[in-house]
């Protein structure tokens, strides 16, 4: 892995960060107006993404590195949760779930693909 000297240049936080532009688009509708409480759940677990990413990396140690990068993962998985509520309630449809379901899956790969090769590096 070449060095890398700030979090905009990983490219999970780089996914993140659009992901968090489309979800905030996508729950801008009438349903999530009636539920204000769920679309901010839903938003903060978007932006814990992103800034537990950027939070860990300027830690500027490993080990906090990764703790971070596991509180982001765990982010993710609530967001995937949560989609399926938005699908079961009928806030979003189908395709909305299925476009955010796999790009919030990718990035979630992508933070365990980082704590992998940070976690491996220590052992050296």
């Amino acid at each position: 892995m070449a060095r890398v000297n700030s979090f905009e240049e990983l490219n999970a936080w780089k996914k993140s960060r659009k992901f968090n532009l489309e979800l905030y688009k996508v729950t801008n509708n009438k349903y999530f107006d009636y539920d204000f409480d769920f679309r901010r759940q839903l938003r903060r677990a978007s932006i814990s993404v992103s800034s537990n990413i950027a939070e860990g990396f300027e830690r500027h140690t490993d080990k906090e590195f990764i703790y971070f990068l596991y509180i982001s993962k765990g982010s993710a998985g609530e967001i995937r949760s949560q989609l399926y509520l938005a699908l079961d309630l009928e806030y979003i449809t189908k395709q909305e779930f299925i476009k955010l379901h796999a790009k919030i899956t990718d990035i979630s790969k992508m933070i365990s693909g980082l704590i992998s090769y940070l976690e491996k590096s220590k052992k050296k």
